[in-house]
């Protein structure tokens, strides 16, 4: 995209993503530190470019946003190299796990209202729950590992699922009796719905004690089924009604309903495929009843800005409350740190120098030879698509696109040079 095109694009794109409310333009107008240097962010196109060129990744759009306005906006190379289609705003993306902060503000939603609290038993709403045990592994006199299972000594709470303490687990990866017994469990077959899926694992036991361990796996998905019960609608008609119909969201489901649109979804490289069929969208013009809160939206980058912007905003956008700002500040601080004695299971734990709050990693610690705030959240998806928002400097990223091989990689990179374009 020529310079031209860039800010046609940034200009357009400033229409569709709103600013911030007029007393926060206000507060944010005064200069302070955290601009970007034009050449920082060159360096930040460079690297993107280079890994198109390079053959790892098909293409990518990344949006850099401050002050309510776009400071960097642009696609690059492809969105499928089957069609050989240019990447562009409008391009859809299997968001997996960024899914989780959607279903994170949803509950939060519910949870302002008084219609859930973060200390109920989850068993209040999906009674399976209550006679579900724990996993352990022992060694018997023979020298032989047994599954053992053992009672609750605590209930799962609502607050387990959001900050991923529920003993509930993937059985993607690791080599635990526990994983293992997910990994076998069919959990995925048929067409089902949440309710069903909810049912499912309720029959395994968990990992781990709730409260113990963070443990990366499928308590937003349950989280997802709570907010059915309460709400007495599906996950993403209560997910559309409140949130994102009035945030102008429309791009952002469970499945691209329109196969017109078939030509806008990203694919990643032939053989950069995932395996898994954890999120449930190996196809994601397939319809499906199981609405994975947890991992199964699609969506647009234009899309997620709306929502991510309203987060900086202190839940607010276009004059409209989702959230009071405690609350976004409740879920954007650490709840599993050193004084909630909650150990870390570090094969997917987002680092030495961040904890974990309400559905969102959040930087409790200045990485060694780093100036990156404190206070940032975020998360990613399994495919690569990645955000952060850096309330301090009063800004966030956005990058889009499908590698599952490459994302991880890529983020720590491009995180690194958009900081340094900040001369951070």
């Amino acid at each position: 995209m020529t310079r031209l095109g860039l800010l046609a694009a940034a200009l357009a794109f400033s229409l569709a993503v709103a600013g911030p409310p007029p007393e926060a333009r206000a507060e944010s107008s005064a200069p302070e530190a955290g601009s970007f240097s034009r050449a920082g962010l060159e360096r930040v196109g460079d690297y993107i470019r280079n890994e198109i060129a390079t053959g790892k990744i098909p293409g990518a759009i990344l949006l850099i946003q401050q002050h309510g306005q776009p400071v960097y906006f642009e696609s690059f190379g492809v969105r499928d190299i089957a069609t050989k289609l240019p990447m562009s705003a409008d391009t859809i993306f299997r968001l997996y796990s960024m899914s989780k902060a959607v279903t994170s503000v949803a509950a939060m939603m519910l949870v302002e209202e008084g219609r859930l609290g973060l200390d109920d038993p989850v068993a209040r709403y999906i009674p399976a729950f209550a006679d579900v045990k724990v996993g352990v592994e022992k060694r018997g006199e023979d020298g032989k590992s047994a599954l053992v299972l053992e009672p609750l000594h605590h209930p799962i709470t609502v607050r387990d699922l959001l900050r991923h303490t529920s003993g509930l687990t993937y059985g993607f990866y690791g080599d635990s009796a526990v994983r293992k017994l997910y990994a076998q469990a069919d959990l995925f077959d048929g067409d089902f719905d949440n309710a069903e899926f909810a049912a499912r694992i309720a029959r395994l036991p968990l990992a781990e004690q709730p409260g113990t361990l963070w443990d990366y796996g499928h308590s937003t998905d349950v989280l997802g089924r709570v907010i059915e019960v309460v709400s007495g609608k599906s996950l993403f008609q209560f997910e559309k009604e409140r949130l994102l119909d009035p945030l102008g969201v429309s791009e952002t489901a469970f499945f691209v309903a329109d196969h017109a649109k078939r030509l806008r979804i990203a694919a990643p490289m032939p053989k950069d495929r995932s395996p898994s069929p954890v999120a449930g969208i190996r196809d994601p013009l397939t319809p499906r009843r199981w609405e994975s809160g947890g991992a199964g939206m699609v969506g647009t980058i234009g899309d997620y800005a709306r929502f991510a912007q309203m987060l900086l905003n202190g839940g607010t956008l276009d004059g409209r409350r989702y959230l009071k700002s405690e609350t976004v500040a409740l879920m954007a601080s650490d709840h599993i740190g050193p004084e909630a004695g909650i150990a870390r299971d570090d094969f997917y734990f987002p680092g030495a120098d961040s904890g974990f709050g309400l559905g969102f990693a959040v930087r409790t610690q200045v990485p060694p030879n780093r100036q990156w705030p404190l206070g940032e959240y975020r998360w990613d998806g399994v495919a690569g698509t990645f955000f952060f928002i850096n309330p301090k400097d009063d800004m966030f990223a956005i990058f889009m696109v499908q590698s599952p091989s490459q994302g991880g990689r890529i983020q720590l990179a491009l995180k690194a040079l958009i900081y340094a374009a900040m001369g951070r």
